[in-house]
């Protein structure tokens, strides 16, 4: 009797731990740094249920050819991988548009406002201009985020001056800073 006893209390913490592990997969598995040392065989394992497209296109301006994949493609857990080589072992880089169920670890999230990256970065952030392919891109001027690998890209919820268009970092006032209403509407993510 008493070895039964025991062989069911063994049973118990096995399955109370081999619980706890897959609750951990599962509540991590929403932050999108833990995907980037994985490959493409890995994702589709790791998320049998989500629609997932592959195919190759141009990025970096159109000057390079990439692989790339689309989890969850036209839904707000939506994320787009670049991949380095052609064969999906190394994630060049993960970008999220949307407020999905897909988050950073840092805090950032899409609609995140320049105050409140400027207070998560502990120092000024600086951006470059809109309108162009890497519109709204942030600088974290050596604060606390400049070794997150994290690229944000800022969007204005009111129409700028024409001042602040283009390949040029921009230099405002607080108080124009202010009226643009700047969110973040794009987050890049690099290994």
């Amino acid at each position: 009797m008493r070895k039964i006893f025991y062989l069911l209390a063994l049973i118990s913490v096995v399955a109370c731990n081999s619980s706890k592990k897959v609750a951990t997969v599962s509540s991590n598995s929403f932050f999108v740094e833990d995907l980037l040392k994985l490959n493409s065989e890995e994702l589709k394992k790791l998320f049998p249920s989500e629609a997932i497209i592959e195919d190759t296109g141009l990025f970096e301006e159109g000057t390079e050819e990439r692989a790339y994949t689309v989890i969850s493609s036209d839904t707000p857990d939506e994320l787009h991988i670049t991949w380095k080589d052609k064969n999906r072992t190394q994630i060049e880089d993960i970008r999220m548009n949307s407020n999905g169920k897909w988050k950073s670890n840092t805090g950032i999230k899409i609609g995140s406002t320049y105050d409140e990256l400027t207070q998560m970065n502990q120092k000024p952030i600086s951006f470059y201009g809109f309108g162009w392919d890497y519109s709204g891109a942030t600088l974290w001027n050596d604060g606390k985020l400049e070794k997150s690998n994290i690229q944000v890209f800022l969007a204005p919820e009111k129409e700028p001056k024409n001042k602040f268009y283009g390949d040029h970092i921009i230099k405002a006032t607080p108080e124009e800073i202010k009226e643009m209403d700047l969110k973040v509407n794009a987050i890049l993510f690099k290994p």
